[in-house]
């Protein structure tokens, strides 16, 4: 399987938090037969990455299933393998400025740090992965609020396709 890294960096205006949940990445399965397919998230980091708010306040960070797709700057994933894999056939989004349908209670990831913390989350094996569906427009969205933190975060993750 190929694989992959892509960030909030690879394209787009990172967004200032607020306290209602903003989505910095996406990776839903494409349209089309030949591209229909599923996809391995193993690895992600993440973390405030401007000055930290006056007040010590938590980051809440958060995975959860989005199926319709709101507005957000493609970005090209970067093969991690540059002369054997090919272009990403899944589809990769950051740092959206309308937020996507999210399907309630589907949360598979969610984490309160503080705003000077940042974390690293790692699957141990490929059962612990977080799957991208090959279903049309299906996947998770990565998202992150707070209710003082008003600035921009990052957020890297790895996937296998």
């Amino acid at each position: 399987m190929a694989q992959y890294a892509a960030s909030n960096l690879l394209g787009g205006t990172q967004q200032n938090l607020s306290s209602s949940f903003k989505t910095i990445n996406v990776v839903t399965a494409a349209t089309g037969a030949t591209t229909l397919r599923r996809g391995w998230i193993y690895e992600f980091e993440v973390g405030a990455d401007a000055v930290p708010n006056a007040t010590d306040c938590p980051i809440v960070w958060d995975i959860s299933q989005q199926t319709a797709a709101g507005t957000a700057t493609s970005i090209t994933p970067i093969a991690i393998d540059q002369g054997a894999d090919a272009a990403a056939l899944l589809t990769y989004a950051a740092n959206a400025t309308a937020e996507g349908t999210i399907t309630s209670n589907t949360s598979v990831f969610y984490l309160g740090l503080n705003q000077r913390a940042s974390q690293r989350w790692i699957a141990r094996d490929q059962s612990s992965c977080i799957i991208v569906q090959a279903t049309n427009l299906k996947g998770w969205a990565m998202r992150a609020k707070s209710p003082n933190y008003a600035s921009t975060v990052g957020w890297q993750f790895f996937i296998q396709e």
